[in-house]
């Protein structure tokens, strides 16, 4: 039977074979293109090494020739060095000829000059002997001369100070010392950091006399100017805690003779105010004190204060301690505790009594028997002052610190009593009308009557009986001897003025520079008003000017420490300073009298 092939399945036996063979060559085309890329990346690795390695070449090639040219001007350099070795031998051989002949002359000439001298002191041998006596005595009598001289120099100085100092104490002025700071190592590290000019660590602000001030101005393009700036007393970097606090002690004297003193730091941030008001801030971590040649005014006065009163009869006097801040335009009563005895930021308002006085409302008093006490009691609230770091300062104080120690006196001494005298009289006669105590007075009035006494006893305030002499209107039979008199002496570290892109503060911080700004220029206008006599001056543009508003424009005596940096990169700075302690010198107040709150005592 014969064998029947079917065409269909030939035909797709030989797609299928076809299939396998495009199958195998497509196979054999991928592992030829796997090849091909192989080799090329060995290719252009071999182009890559055949270029680094030409390239190598090349630095080799170029090093050669460099080291080549640097040998030829090495041997260049070798030539002349050489040369001129040559001539410096040819020159030192001339000069040691010359040497040896002027040597020789020096010599001969010597011997001649001794020969000479031997036959003068043979001459002179009979008489000299009284002419070195007179010399002798010719000089002694002037060296005499000299410091007699010296000595009248000196107490006319003393002299002319004093005199100085009564006339600003007849004129009512404002004190104003000056303290310029030594440079100190932060200088040179911020400037470098902050980019500054080679030339802004160096010294322009110096003190040229005990009175004087000169500040080196320089411009580019401009000449050198130097401008001068006198004050009371100018303290230069050389000058100790102790020496700046000998000129502010008198000051504390007219506390028990009736006179209100206030003493405040004035200037930049880190131009030293801190440290001349409290000190180094080298408090022990438990005891609280300091070492004593680094305390400062704050310290000083307090001892000072205490032992002034313990010359005087015991228990004659009292003192009580107050301590505030204005920080960001608000008064806080650093003292304020609450019931347990914690610290809490309590504000205060401040207002004016009917007595034109400033007061400030519910401020906490804290009786004190000691400077130590005091010193106490200052260390505890200093760590709820507000601090932040800027790059002028590594902790800047960001808010005026006020510290008051009240004094209260029960037996006023003669002066004090003159001065009440003095100022009771002074107030008859500038009243319009005379206006005897009587129950139908409309003073005293409970509800028409306000009260003109800082703090009153607590006695007092519970009595239920007002005698006349508790009542608000004068009355012509009050015994002043029975007067409780109090002053006051403020303390007053003010906050640093600073410029805002030097600073490098931002967010809260910055709020708190535009603050201190302000109320240091209200305190400024203020100055301002005073000196220039004008009919309204703007106590109330700040809670700073209004809290001292008794010191500035009052009776108290007021000591401003103008405290500068000296180094060419706070120039500006310290020229605003300069510039504000001379405003403040301009200011003539009334004559200083005792003009204080009284209490009578039953």
């Amino acid at each position: 039977m014969p064998l029947f092939i079917n065409r269909d399945q030939i035909f797709a036996h030989q797609v299928h074979l076809l299939e396998h063979k495009l199958r195998s060559k497509e196979e054999r085309i991928l592992e030829l293109e796997t090849e091909n890329a192989i080799l090329h990346l060995r290719l252009a690795e071999c182009l890559g090494k055949l270029r680094r390695d030409h390239e190598e070449e090349t630095k080799a090639l170029n090093h050669h020739q460099h080291q080549r040219n640097a040998q030829k001007l090495t041997r260049v350099a070798l030539g002349k060095l050489l040369s001129e070795v040559q001539a410096v031998k040819q020159d030192l051989s001339e000069l040691f000829a010359v040497y040896l002949s002027f040597s020789t002359e020096l010599e001969e000439q010597s011997k001649q000059l001794l020969e000479k001298v031997e036959q003068v002191s043979g001459s002179l041998n009979g008489h000299s002997g009284h002419e070195i006596q007179t010399l002798k005595a010719g000089v002694a009598a002037l060296e005499h001369s000299l410091e007699e001289e010296r000595e009248r120099c000196r107490a006319e100085r003393q002299r002319r100070k004093e005199l100085h100092n009564a006339l600003v104490e007849l004129r009512g002025n404002i004190r104003v010392h000056c303290r310029v700071r030594p440079v100190l190592p932060f200088d040179h590290v911020q400037c470098f950091a902050a980019g500054s000019r080679p030339a802004s660590s160096e010294e322009v602000v110096s003190a040229v006399s005990d009175d004087t001030v000169m500040v080196n101005c320089m411009k580019a393009g401009i000449p050198v100017q130097n401008k001068m700036f006198e004050f009371e007393r100018v303290h230069g970097p050389e000058d100790s805690q102790d020496a700046v606090f000998e000129e502010v002690k008198p000051l504390l004297t007219s506390l028990l003779d009736g006179y209100n003193v206030c003493i405040m730091a004035y200037g930049q941030t880190g131009s030293g105010k801190t440290h001349t008001m409290m000190g180094s801030q080298l408090l022990e971590e438990h005891s609280g004190t300091q070492q004593e040649t680094q305390q400062g005014i704050i310290p000083k006065a307090a001892a000072e204060l205490f032992w002034l009163i313990s010359e005087k009869p015991a228990g004659s006097y009292t003192v009580e301690v107050s301590v505030m801040e204005v920080y960001n335009n608000e008064v806080f009563d650093l003292l304020a505790r609450d019931e347990q005895g914690n610290a809490v930021d309590q504000r205060r308002d401040v207002m004016t009594t009917s007595s034109g006085a400033s007061q400030v409302t519910a401020l906490t008093y804290e009786p004190v028997h000691n400077a130590s006490e005091v010193m106490q009691i200052i260390s505890s609230v200093l760590k709820l002052r507000a601090h932040c770091p800027t790059l002028v300062h590594t902790d800047s104080s960001r808010s005026h610190l006020i510290v008051t120690l009240t004094i209260s006196s029960k037996s006023p001494n003669a002066l004090a009593l003159a001065r009440r005298l003095q100022s009771a009289k002074k107030d008859m006669q500038r009243s319009t009308q005379k206006e005897w105590w009587s129950p139908r007075c409309r003073r005293a009035n409970p509800a028409n009557r306000r009260s003109s006494d800082d703090h009153l006893s607590a006695s007092t305030a519970t009595s239920p009986c007002r005698s006349p002499s508790h009542s608000p209107c004068p009355s012509p039979r009050t015994s002043i001897s029975q007067a409780l008199f109090r002053t006051k002496l403020q303390l007053v570290d003010l906050a640093g003025s600073e410029c805002v892109g030097m600073s490098g503060v931002s967010g809260a911080a910055l709020w708190e520079v535009s603050c201190i700004n302000r109320s240091l220029s209200a305190l400024s206008d203020v100055l301002g008003a005073l000196a220039e006599q004008r009919p309204h001056v703007p106590y109330r543009n700040s809670k700073l000017t209004h809290l001292l508003q008794d010191a500035i424009g009052g009776d108290a005596k007021l000591l401003v420490m103008l405290c500068v940096s000296p180094t060419q990169r706070f120039i500006t700075e310290s020229l605003q300073s300069l510039g504000f302690g001379t405003r403040a010198r301009q200011v003539q107040k009334e004559l200083p009298r005792r003009k204080n709150t009284t209490l009578k005592v039953k």
